[in-house]
């Protein structure tokens, strides 16, 4: 038997007559990634710049022990409701214990969208090597899964807690392709740069859809594009370096790991900011798919 990815009407009318099609996460919709009711907000935005750029988002989920690239809007709530995250390691286990409903990772996304043959991806911010990873060994699965699956990931960089050199050097390892989007730095979420270069600045994109085009067509894997933060949602880095050495404190006294560290880190951002950060995390979220959609478009006609 060959497992099928549950689709909605509308993403699979997308699929078969060759429209843009954009996937999305939906982690930071569910109770996991904001505050309700910002997450409502934010799905609605970001549901809304896909479609404004010309293309049709493909939300992807575990639904009822589905994995699902579409989901309803009968059945958005539950998303917007969901405590439970589900990465690429968690999608068989999902299914076969029927899951009523999971928020899925950037890593599950990718997965799902590549089964699809959806192209790409919006996201906020990927995950990658943690601060201590030499000790600890903490590498998010974000980075492989970019890497083995032929997605344009579009993304504002990466949290700042992480290690970013580090997550630079493994993404080099793994051949991804790190892009800026006009930038010559690799975003940090909250910040427009993290001061380390990009592999490559593309300006327009049709360049970003060659770049992708090209590296399927060689049967090599993701391409990572990092969209800075609108310039008047950026929060101050003096403020995100206070608030990240709090938070960081907090995480090594609770010895938490992997994805029990984000969590306990935006919190103490979002305290430190009076918080600043849930807008900054809509302004990002919404700039991404709109990105995403336009090279979603782009990718039709190269």
């Amino acid at each position: 038997m060959k497992y099928q990815v549950k689709t909605s009407e509308e993403v699979q009318d997308a699929l078969d007559t060759g429209k843009a099609v954009v996937a999305l996460e939906s982690t930071i919709f569910s109770n996991l990634g904001l505050p309700s009711p910002s997450n409502e907000e934010a799905l609605n935005r970001c549901f809304s710049a896909v479609r404004k750029a010309g293309a049709v988002p493909a939300l992807t989920a575990v639904l009822d022990g589905d994995l699902c690239a579409g989901v309803n809007p009968d059945a958005q709530e539950r998303i917007l409701e969901s405590t439970t995250k589900v990465a690429a390691r968690d999608l068989s286990t999902s299914v076969a214990k029927k899951l009523s409903v999971g928020a899925t990772t950037v890593s599950a996304s990718l997965v799902i969208a590549s089964a699809l043959g959806i192209e790409v991806f919006a996201t906020g911010g990927i995950g990658g090597v943690h601060r201590g990873a030499d000790v600890t060994g903490d590498i998010s699965a974000d980075l492989l899964a970019i890497s083995n699956h032929p997605v344009l990931v579009v993304s504002a960089g990466a949290k700042s807690f992480l290690d970013l050199p580090k997550t630079l050097e493994c993404l080099e390892t793994l051949s991804v392709p790190v892009l800026g989007w006009q930038t010559d730095f690799f975003p940090a979420f909250y910040l427009r740069s993290s001061g380390l270069s990009v592999s490559s600045r593309l300006d327009n994109v049709t360049d970003v859809a060659i770049v992708h085009r090209t590296r399927t067509n060689l049967g090599q894997g993701g391409t990572l594009l990092g969209v800075p933060i609108p310039i008047d949602a950026e929060i101050d880095p003096s403020v995100v370096a206070t608030a990240l050495e709090a938070g960081l404190a907090e995480v090594e006294r609770l010895s938490l790991k992997g994805p029990e560290i984000t969590p306990v880190v935006l919190a103490s951002i979002s305290k430190a900011t009076g918080g600043q950060s849930i807008p900054a995390n809509l302004a990002l979220a919404e700039n991404n798919a709109t990105v995403a959609a336009q090279v979603a478009v782009a990718l039709l006609s190269v």
